[in-house]
Formats: C-alpha cells, structure tokens, sequence
C-alpha cells in the first residue's frame, strides 16, 4: 500500500513537472508539448491554424466556443456534439492567463505575451500578402501546425 501511494506520488509529480515545462515552454522558445485532437484539428484546422490551446486561458476559449456563429466575423458553428468535444479539449489544455488583460483577450495577437514575442516583427512583414495578418501563424513559423514556434523555425518572407 505504501508503494503504491509512493509511486502514485511520483507519477504525480512527474505529470506537473511535464505539465509545468509544456506550458511555459512556448514563452521561453523551447519546444512545448503538442497536445492533439482530431475534431479540433479538422473544424478549427480547415480554416486556420488549429492554434494550441495553451496560448489562450481556459476564459478565452469557452468564450470563442460560445459564440462560433460569429467567430471573427464568420460562421464558424459545428455540430454540438464536435462543439461539445473541442471545447472540453481546449479547456482542459488551455494555458494559465499571462496578466489580468489576456484572461479576456479573444485574440491570440492582442496577448502581452504575443506583442511581446513579435515586437521586433517589421511592419512590412506584416503587410505581405503571404502573411496578411498577424493571425496567420503559418506564414512565418513552419512548424506551427505542429504546435511548434520556436525562432529557429522562423522565416518571415520578404
């Protein structure tokens, strides 16, 4: 019995520590876990960048989830049970708020966290009409599909 608790303990301790470096490894460069789903891949995916849960509080994304048949000007409403599905996914992968101003933020882009890691991006870049805006990931960091958008992934088109 005292094996058990002490190997429950350790496996325990273990999850957070993962849990732990997999949610502040996007803040400090270093590759994060990549957590998957295949309704969040293939309903947020078809659009857009399926964008990992942890770059927005759970807040955020139930209130994405509330309102999809406005989502950012858009339709983007899904059957309730795919609904149902990605929005437990995303709330039990969401990352903690940065500051009392991301725990609202809709907007992936507008978190200090993002302003902060894109402030050296030049105004032009964000202009090109391969990049468009801020909120395509994928123009510039070539493993964001995977979850991955570390700076040595960067190519920002000219």
């Amino acid at each position: 019995m005292l094996l058990d608790r002490t190997r429950q303990s350790l496996v325990a301790a273990a999850l957070s520590a993962g849990l732990l470096f997999a949610r502040d490894g996007i803040a400090s460069g270093r590759a994060a876990a990549f957590v998957a789903n295949p309704a969040w891949q293939a309903e947020c995916g078809s659009c857009h960048v399926a964008y990992p849960p942890r770059l927005l509080p759970a807040a955020s994304w139930r209130a994405l989830m509330d309102d999809l048949e406005r989502h950012f000007g858009t339709d983007a409403s899904v059957d309730p049970a795919a609904a149902a599905a990605i929005r437990a996914f995303l709330e039990a992968n969401a990352g903690p708020p940065r500051s009392a101003d991301d725990a609202a933020t809709l907007r992936i882009t507008q978190t200090r966290w993002f302003v902060r890691e894109h402030r050296d991006v030049p105004a032009r870049a964000w202009r090109n009409p391969s990049v468009r805006s801020a909120a395509n990931c994928a123009a510039c960091h070539r493993s964001a599909e995977a979850g991955r958008f570390g700076e040595h992934d960067v190519r920002i088109p000219q």
